[in-house]
């Protein structure tokens, strides 16, 4: 089984200099690009791989690229999304940490592509690691030439900055991202323009996650046949999946596209820890709709898990079990949504505060019957095209699925005035 993105990563997780990267065949995609390609002929391949953005939407990247128009003056912008704040999700900060000469010779790649000539990785503040790890290796990729002018005599420069952000999920969001890099309230921008067409600083602008750049010259070295016949679907490459919750063994795994969830659990986090059962799960962080025990068998892809009522996302399972409640579950997520609304439309603002009270007032016991109505109407007006962004539709993925497979838990804690499951967690671990 190849795996590309982490073939290099040592046991100690200790990053590859800039020598020991190019020693594993480091930079040579970089020096391809420059000396034997032309931009349109990168974007097109990149279209050609299938690669889908891996930060949660899946949008092709080649055609994401394609809007960028090449004839448009310089400066024109590229920012590596390594902010990562969706819960559950912990794929890109192996990556950072690990392999950063790989992200930065994707950086490259993609800003040739486009013809930009400044770029930046927008870091999540507590990846200190990370920081660390990028910023060595953006100095050693200057001192050899693979930054600043004239990279390697071909005539483009570019420049990569590290900039570390203050830590707002918002900031998943690309325009809020870009707002926040300009030094502006993280809050979204009204679409159009896009970022293509006027980004950051009002040039063009790509923004695109770790995963996808570091899969770039992985694809410019191998074709684009290649990357699609590691994946087990249509959706090409491979990808990082992650599991957390109550499995046996925890952690992220490079896998084939298409991997089922089935797989995912039991073979490679080693099933349920004892005496627990497997109830459900986010296949994609916390903004996804609960795949349950039906589900086991769904390709973990973007178009199987689509089909099963849910969203790849990020790829990171997070696991529900039977020893804890799903209202606590789903209340603990909303608690974390409400406090990230960037504030700016009132149904996001308003809405999400008055959801993780009505869901804390559940789980207090202190519910009422019409509860489920008003919860089910938030899902309604704050999902898709009722909102200023992606945010508040996120937030209610769990909360409509939780209501759909785990409604005889919420019409307990109202009727009992109690929650069940108080005390089981700690006779499951002991």
């Amino acid at each position: 089984m190849e795996k590309p993105l982490t073939q290099h990563i040592r046991a100690d997780k200790r990053p590859l200099t800039l020598k020991e990267y190019e020693q594993v065949g480091g930079y040579e995609a970089v020096r391809k690009v420059l000396k034997e390609m032309d931009p349109k002929s990168v974007t097109t391949l990149v279209k050609e791989s299938n690669l889908r953005g891996r930060g949660g939407a899946g949008f092709g990247t080649g055609m994401k690229w394609s809007f960028v128009p090449l004839n448009a003056p310089k400066p024109k912008y590229l920012v590596a999304n390594a902010d990562e704040m969706e819960p559950g999700t912990f794929k890109d900060r192996i990556l950072l940490e690990s392999t950063p000469h790989q992200l930065i010779e994707g950086m490259i790649v993609a800003a040739f592509a486009i013809q930009a000539d400044i770029a930046y990785v927008y870091l999540r503040w507590a990846y200190k690691t990370a920081g660390h790890a990028i910023t060595r290796a953006i100095e050693e990729a200057k001192s050899a030439g693979y930054l600043g002018k004239n990279i390697l005599g071909s005539g483009f420069d570019l420049e990569i900055h590290l900039h570390t952000g203050t830590g707002r999920y918002m900031c998943g969001e690309e325009t809020a991202l870009l707002n926040s890099l300009e030094g502006k309230r993280a809050t979204p921008r009204a679409k159009p323009p896009f970022p293509q067409v006027s980004g950051l600083f009002g040039r063009p602008t790509i923004v695109n996650n770790v995963e996808t750049f570091c899969c770039l010259p992985h694809i410019i070295n191998n074709g684009p046949d290649w990357f699609k016949q590691l994946s087990r679907t249509g959706d090409a490459g491979t990808k990082i999946y992650g599991v957390s919750g109550k499995v046996k063994r925890p952690g992220a795994w490079e896998l084939p596209m298409g991997v089922t969830m089935r797989e995912l659990i039991e073979e490679h986090a080693g099933g349920m820890q004892d005496g627990l059962k497997f109830r459900g799960a986010l296949p994609g962080g916390a903004s996804t709709d609960f795949l349950v025990e039906q589900h086991l068998d769904v390709k973990m892809d973007y178009t199987d898990v689509a089909a099963a009522g849910s969203r790849l996302g990020t790829g990171t399972l997070i696991i529900l079990d039977d020893h804890t409640c799903p209202v606590g579950f789903v209340r603990n997520l909303e608690h974390f949504f409400a406090q990230e609304s960037c504030g700016f439309c009132t149904p996001c603002r308003e809405g999400l505060p008055w959801v993780e009270k009505i869901l804390t007032s559940i789980d207090a016991g202190e519910g009422r019957e019409e509860d489920l109505q008003l919860l089910n109407f938030h899902t309604k007006y704050l999902g898709p095209g009722n909102t200023f962004c992606a945010l508040a539709p996120g937030a209610m993925e769990p909360l409509q699925s939780a209501l759909k497979y785990f409604r005889e838990d919420f019409e307990r804690h109202i009727q009992d005035k109690e929650c069940s499951y108080r005390g089981k967690e700690v006779s499951a671990v002991h």
